[in-house]
């Protein structure tokens, strides 16, 4: 009996201690989640080379679709800094924008949803505002060569001067922003993926509707429509200041609301993450 005590009290501190590290190991606190700005860049630059790789292809198209609007339109607009020739080439830039920030982002974010692809990110410590800013900003940044490609040559079919194109360096990053939230938002928030495409489909032809057209010629219920658009008000600003007299109180404005509802598509986007993640 005595030699089965002493045996007994011999193992008990040893089953003691398996207990403690079993208690320890439950209780070790879980790894830090990754701060939202080196998670963005992360996401940005894991982003932009994949779409250096699978969209340049696309880019040429909406490149090449956006110079061929401004070659049918001065057919029927007169060259020079009139305001029909203002609106047409600042429009087909911002165009560019539209047919890849809001049209194939929200095509990527519906396929994403579609393959169960938000898994894999809602399994890594990475803040939900930086997979949609990361992923947006790649976007809006792969179609700066493209708006500017477009900008010079619709300068140069119509006759306006290049010294106001520096502009681009605000419109694309706030435009893009704003199309880019925007196209992220209708891709997660529609219930099918077919139905994502379709939506990013019908807001590229309102951007193309809406914005490479003047709109001192159109209805004023079209006008209205026009203005909910947000692009418009980055197309606005680059018009502007494509003329001889720039107002640049109201070139300011409009960047300004641009960048305002940029925040705000975006972080509709974040918020649309958040609930296609966890469904």
């Amino acid at each position: 009996m005595s030699t089965a005590v002493a045996r007994t009290r011999r193992e008990a501190p040893g089953a003691a201690g398996t207990r403690e590290e079993a208690e320890g190991a439950k209780a070790a606190p879980l790894a830090p989640g990754a701060r939202l700005w080196p998670a963005l860049g992360a996401v940005y630059r894991a982003q932009l080379s994949r779409a250096r790789v699978a969209r340049i292809p696309l880019l040429f198209v909406a490149t090449f679709q956006s110079v061929g609007i401004m070659v049918l339109m001065r057919g029927v607009v007169d060259g020079g800094p009139g305001q029909e020739a203002r609106a047409v080439v600042a429009g087909s830039s911002v165009l560019v924008v539209a047919f890849v920030a809001l049209n194939l982002l929200a095509q990527y974010f519906g396929q994403l949803r579609a393959s169960g692809g938000l898994d894999h990110y809602a399994t890594l410590p990475v803040p939900p505002a930086a997979v949609v800013l990361g992923t947006a900003g790649a976007y809006a940044s792969f179609t700066a060569p493209g708006t500017a490609v477009t900008a010079v040559a619709g300068c140069l079919l119509y006759g306006l001067p290049l010294d106001g194109l520096w502009l681009l360096a605000a419109v694309v990053p706030l435009a893009g922003a704003a199309l880019a939230g925007l196209g992220a938002a209708l891709g997660l928030l529609a219930p099918r993926q077919e139905l994502a495409t379709l939506c990013g489909q019908l807001g590229m032809s309102a951007a193309l509707l809406l914005g490479v057209l003047p709109a001192g010629g159109l209805p004023e219920p079209v006008r209205l429509l026009r203005d909910l658009l947000p692009s418009t008000y980055g197309v606005e600003a680059l018009a502007a200041v494509l003329g001889p007299r720039p107002h640049w109180d109201r070139v300011v404005l409009d960047l300004g609301v641009c960048a305002a509802v940029g925040a705000v598509a975006l972080a509709a986007a974040a918020w649309a993450y958040r609930r296609a993640a966890v469904r």
